[in-house]
């Protein structure tokens, strides 16, 4: 059985995917002679390393996980295969002495290392399990210096990869980027940005530059410099590519908003700062000196923007400083007006915007500079905003950050949606502020739909597309006191991530890629409530949490470590209060199941006064005889 197999290797397939003068053998077949778990990462799924074996040579290859998945290939088997790699490994379909065909993969040398990142493969099984078969060699990569010795490359707009040469160094510099498009056999193979990390090695994108920032420049002790940022958008994903100095100069004119570029690597990749970027994605760029942008020629290939919306209702659920887009009608637009910078003494100008969609609340939209000033948007248009800051000053408010942007009436479903209701019947409805969500002052905030735990079931809140709003009034009846109740944050501003200890005063976020000496305790707490007609589990973050405990999660977190049976007393006494919770109920997917989630926007303690006059309207309500 094994000598039937091993007519079925790709003899010296795996050479030929690392050596770009070969020929490849396309869905090479090959052995796996060995199978081990690669060490856990918090919050990620479990990963595996394979190696596998041509016979000639053996290398060693990461299971793509689906933040590896190459999303330009569109078929769903191939999505679906490489989504469940990990999960050939946890049947026991793929082990050790089997053979497999590598159907998609992606070449990477990684600090001389040759590794293969395999995107979808098949185990063949009708060739059963062998012993391993020949005395394979390890594939080893070169040095990157002797690399650079015995292959010197220059960058050329008709290579796009770089064109190897023989004898020494070229002996003119690199040139600028050059604007004319490349053809399309030269980029054969475009990676996705979403599988762009510090893994990632040779890689072309072919991305929109949807969003362009002004040359900024910095003065500190370490001298001075200038610097750029684009925001890049492909199928899969968008990210956000920073150039300093040299490559400020070179290619801020290049880059155009709404045109479409080739960008090659070297091009470093690092965690991106949050505080930086609102796109979501894990990952940044630094362009570097041999960099490579060109223009495509074909601009119509790219989607013109993604948004991410968040809508305006669920803005009071959303965490302060968190960046998101909105969509929504313009309602409101008032006059310019300026502010002076308490740090810079620099006056500001800004306009303040009032929002409104279909879910019934309006929210502030702060806009800033030469937006501000030009702004011309006649009120009753649909205006998506892209990278807006949320804000609770005076409830949840928004402000459009310097790298963010806005469309007029864009060509999407939403605004189309969004238009449609509005004409239809959003005209004469009145909104619900968040300034009076949080204060309660404002006089015409539309009365709170209050529900027992009964209705919230009988009438199926959250199971529709649409997240549904509520009020309740129930008591606190359990509060589990198991690591849920909180999380260590970051102590970055605006941050909040969950960070890791990786030693012992050593807290590290990859948000902000900065370990800090300690964390920041945040509520995110589980909490059983009941009223005389059922019990109900909701959700609370930190706001909430600290009102119904009456402490910070900080303090209570040191409270546990020093006297557990003092923090346990704090938990019963937040047990039997009751509250004016104001909940939101949303669908939401947790594996292969569908449950609805109930979360707290917002509490409030019983005002008996007010609560006295609620029953009296409801008693008189009904029609006694």
């Amino acid at each position: 059985m094994a000598s039937d197999a091993a007519s079925h290797i790709s003899v010296g397939a795996l050479g030929a995917i690392f050596d770009d003068t070969k020929d490849q053998v396309r869905e090479p077949i090959v052995q796996c002679v060995q199978v081990k778990p690669l060490p856990p990462q918090p919050n990620n799924q479990e990963r595996y390393r394979a190696v596998f074996s041509d016979v000639a040579n053996y290398v060693q290859t990461m299971l793509a996980t689906r933040m590896y998945i190459s999303t330009f290939q569109v078929q769903a088997a191939v999505l679906t295969k490489a989504a469940e790699a990990n999960h050939l490994v946890t049947n026991g379909t793929l082990r050790k002495g089997c053979f497999v065909r590598l159907k998609s993969f992606q070449a990477n040398s990684v600090k001389g290392k040759k590794i293969l990142i395999v995107l979808d493969l098949e185990v063949l099984q009708e060739l059963g399990e062998a012993e391993k078969i020949g005395e394979p060699k390890p594939l080893e990569a070169k040095g990157e210096e002797e690399e650079e010795k015995t292959q010197p490359t220059t960058i050329s707009s008709n290579g796009f990869y770089g064109s190897k040469i023989q004898g020494g160094p070229p002996k003119q510099p690199p040139q600028a980027p050059s604007m004319r498009g490349p053809s399309a056999s030269a980029h054969a193979t475009i990676y996705p940005i979403e599988a762009i990390s510090p893994y990632s090695n040779k890689w072309t994108i072919k991305a929109r530059c949807t969003s362009k920032s002004s040359i900024k420049t910095w003065h500190n002790k370490n001298g001075e410099g200038k610097l750029f940022s684009v925001n890049l958008l492909d199928d899969s994903g968008e990210i956000r590519a920073t150039g300093f100095q040299e490559q400020c100069e070179m290619l801020y004119d290049l880059f155009q908003e709404g045109s479409v570029y080739y960008i090659s690597s070297p091009c470093r990749v690092q965690i991106a700062k949050k505080q930086f970027s609102n796109l979501n994605n894990d990952y940044e760029l630094t362009f570097e000196r041999d960099t490579l942008v060109e223009k495509a020629e074909e601009q119509n290939d790219v989607p013109q923007i993604r948004f991410n919306f968040t809508s305006i209702g669920d803005l009071q659920s959303v965490e302060k400083d968190t960046t998101t887009d909105v969509i929504g009608i313009l309602k409101e637009v008032a006059e310019t007006s300026q502010i002076v910078s308490k740090g810079t003494g620099k006056p500001y100008d800004k306009r303040e915007l009032s929002l409104v969609d279909n879910t019934g609340f309006s929210v502030r939209l702060t806009i800033w500079g030469a937006t501000a000033v030009n702004f011309n948007v006649p009120p009753e248009s649909v205006v998506a905003f892209k990278g807006v800051k949320v804000s609770d000053f005076g409830g949840r408010s928004l402000s459009l950050l310097s790298s963010g942007s806005m469309a007029v009436d864009p060509d999407i479903g939403e605004a189309h949606r969004l238009k449609g209701w509005y004409d239809a019947q959003g005209r004469t409805e009145v909104f619900t502020s968040h300034a009076s969500v949080s204060n309660a002052t404002n006089s015409s905030m539309k009365p709170d739909q209050f529900k027992t735990v009964a209705q919230v079931r009988e009438e199926q809140l959250g199971m529709s597309d649409q997240v549904d709003y509520f009020s309740l009034k129930a008591t606190v009846v359990y509060i589990r006191q198991d690591s849920t109740w909180c999380y260590p944050a970051c102590l970055s501003e605006g941050c909040n991530k969950k960070v890791i200890e990786s030693d012992p005063g050593q807290w590290r976020c990859e948000m902000c890629d900065k370990t800090h000496p300690k964390a920041e305790y945040r509520y995110i707490m589980p909490v059983s409530v009941s009223d005389h007609t059922g019990q109900l589990w909701l959700s609370c973050f930190d706001d909430t949490g600290r009102l119904l405990m009456g402490t910070s999660a900080d303090n209570l977190m040191q409270l546990h470590e020093d006297d557990p049976t003092a923090c346990s007393e704090v938990f019963q006494a937040a047990n039997c209060q009751t509250w004016n919770f104001r909940c939101r109920a949303k669908i939401d997917t947790f594996g292969d199941q569908q449950r609805v989630r109930y979360q707290v926007s917002s509490a409030k303690a019983i005002n008996y006064s007010e609560e006295a006059s609620r029953l009296a309207e409801i008693i008189s309500s009904y029609n006694i005889n």
